[in-house]
């Protein structure tokens, strides 16, 4: 977390905290959140619905024709009758199938579009949110939010729905009419149902705990295989394969356990509900049995209400089976609103404006920024990339020259002090429009699984063959892309795993070149290529930055003598400014930087260093 300005601090903008989330609430705030992702199909709903009446009204029809069999049609002989009412139940039977068909193909339809909605919802808050999330997040946490959480609402509206409204609507219908059949027996069997109520209650927020555990299990598990999957060369190159397999095997044991643990408490509560309807059952059969004898119910209503019963009941024995993905789906949407919850720390200002007419000079201002509260990067820093000219900074590890860069490109935003691009602050300016005039080309290279053009044309999708392969020749890349069978179609595998690590920097130069930026960023643009491909790569630049703004970050000075400025950076201060030749010539912290990689007047015996061979007095902190 950044550090937070102090409260004195006037004309700076700070980080603010993360805006307060939404809390869950109770399981109804869940459905009411599902409700607003399927509003919009309210016809699906509406026959869904009708289904559902349906199945209700025809669950009355067998216990009414088994009533009136056993109290009219047996005592009067009528086996004539017979017939008609062994195919009305055959009939009705039928019926309560096609409605239950259509009510699930219905209510599934709607919950797989309601998943769909909120999936792709969590995926584009998540793109929305700055870098420093990321910092706090781990991928396999939020692929497992992303996938597995959401799945999990996915069985609630899918099945639990359907459930819980037949069940529910099923209920009111019943006990009403078994209220108006025989009040006095339906009020012995509600009196179980408070009971039933309450141990629900206790029991649900057990097992909603008990599975947010089983949620946050998965996410670890999610978590070591995407950083063990994504690391197994180095996982091999050190035979580390059983150390993995060991830890892997601890955080699925805590997956196991929590699984446990939640069945445990399942466990205890199902068999208490059965005994509260068994307590209802005796009751209905004690009472209903007495009722009989003396004459004053018949024998056919004493069955019709034993069926009434089974109906009444049979909703809360499914929903004590049902509460199981109710609250599995109740911790997984308490980790989904947590996201979504999230706000974006560095975010458009409400008047901000699109960037237009670029010529790339940016100012930094009194900026001081730190990535933690104690661990300061930059201080007061002042700094000035003018437009059309190459700027470059060199400095050692940690000096603070990669900050620079995530604050030009509003990664982050400085505790004190204000950046301005071409006179206008950054913070008044859409990132979307700064981005979009910006080229970056870091030494952590990023490609993405697929094939060589997908990855050149990434910052423009639109590009005709002819730019990509001026681009790709540009960034000397078009001849080793050419000696693939499939050239610019070959694929390159996850992050371009078929690639030499000098091949990869070459096609992430030829996208940032195919992008056209009025500004471009080279941070150790060319760190893995050899001498001769560096410097065709270098003659490349020099014509195609002409006219453009171009910050370049590097340890091998060989790569910025030609820059128009040259700053040295030490512990987020600049020490030193000027060309190549004014520096050497000031014999100062940039000479000595010089000296060690090109040691002419060393010892030939002596090997070259770079600007990480300083001696540790001389490194500085921060990132």
């Amino acid at each position: 977390m950044p550090a937070q300005s102090s409260p004195g601090m006037s004309g700076h903008r700070s980080f603010q905290a993360p805006a307060a989330k939404p809390q869950p609430g109770s399981i109804w705030a869940m459905y009411k959140r599902m409700f607003f992702h399927v509003r919009s199909h309210w016809l699906l709903l509406a026959g869904a619905f009708f289904c559902i009446i349906a199945v209700s009204l025809l669950e009355f029809a067998i216990p009414r024709l088994s009533q009136y069999t056993i109290d009219v049609i047996i005592p009067d002989k009528r086996y004539s009758s017979l017939i008609g009412v062994g195919a009305g139940v055959i009939g009705t039977a039928i019926l309560l199938g096609v409605f239950h068909f259509l009510s699930s193909l219905l209510l599934a339809s709607v919950g797989q579009r309601a998943v769909y909605d909120i999936r792709n919802e969590m995926y584009r808050h998540i793109q929305k949110l700055d870098i420093g999330f990321f910092d706090r997040n781990r991928t396999g946490d939020l692929m497992s939010r992303v996938t597995n959480d959401v799945n999990m609402l996915q069985q609630l509206v899918s099945s639990g729905m359907m459930s819980l409204l037949t069940d529910w609507f099923t209920f009111v219908v019943v006990a009403a009419y078994m209220l108006w059949i025989n009040w006095q027996l339906t009020l012995i069997v509600l009196i179980t149902f408070p009971i039933m109520i309450v141990t629900t209650h206790f029991f649900g927020k057990r097992m909603r705990a008990a599975f947010k555990k089983v949620q946050e299990t998965v996410a670890e598990v999610s978590n070591h295989l995407q950083d063990t999957l994504s690391s197994i060369r180095l996982i091999k190159s050190f035979s580390n394969e059983d150390f993995e397999s060991d830890r892997f095997s601890v955080r699925s044991r805590n997956n196991m356990n929590a699984n446990l643990n939640a069945i445990r408490i399942r466990a205890s509560f199902e068999p208490f509900i059965d005994l509260m309807l068994f307590v209802g059952l005796a009751s209905v059969l004690v009472v209903g049995a007495m009722h009989t004898m003396d004459g004053s119910m018949t024998t056919g209503t004493i069955v019709a209400f034993m069926a009434y019963l089974r109906l009444l009941q049979n909703p809360i024995r499914r929903f004590s089976r049902t509460i199981n993905t109710i609250q599995q789906s109740a911790a997984a949407y308490e980790r989904i609103v947590d996201i979504l919850g999230t706000q974006p720390q560095v975010t458009d200002a409400p008047d901000a404006v699109e960037l237009t007419d670029v010529k790339g000079s940016m100012v930094f201002k009194n900026v001081s920024f730190a990535y933690h509260n104690d661990v300061p990067v930059l201080r007061n820093f002042d700094f000035d990339i003018q437009a059309g000219r190459i700027t470059a900074i060199v400095g050692s590890s940690g000096a603070g020259k990669s900050t620079i860069t995530h604050l030009m490109t509003r990664f982050y935003d400085p505790q004190e002090g204000e950046i301005t691009i071409d006179g206008q602050p950054l913070t008044r300016v859409t990132m979307k429009s700064l981005r979009e005039n910006m080229g970056i080309v870091s030494q952590d290279i990023v490609l993405l699984n697929g094939s060589i053009r997908e990855n050149i044309v990434y910052g423009k999708p639109d590009a005709t063959d002819e730019e990509v392969i001026a681009a790709a020749r540009a960034a000397s890349a078009h001849a080793f892309i050419m000696s693939f069978p499939q050239g610019y179609d070959a694929q390159i595998g996850e992050r371009g795993v078929k690639l030499s690590g000098g091949q990869k920097q070459r096609i992430s130069i030829a996208r940032a070149i195919l992008k056209n930026p009025r500004l471009i960023i080279l941070d150790e643009a060319t760190s893995s290529l050899d001498t001769e491909s560096e410097k065709s790569i270098q003659d490349a630049l020099a014509y195609l930055l002409e006219g453009r703004t171009c910050l370049v970050i590097a340890h091998r000075l060989s790569t910025i003598q030609k820059a128009d400025t040259i700053y040295v950076l030490d512990k987020g201060d600049i020490i030193e400014s000027g060309t190549h030749d004014t520096l050497l010539r000031q014999q100062g912290r940039y000479a000595q930087l010089y000296e060690l990689q090109f040691p002419q007047k060393l010892s030939a015996a002596e090997p070259a260093a770079d600007v990480d061979a300083l001696p540790p007095s001389r490194k500085s902190i921060g990132r």
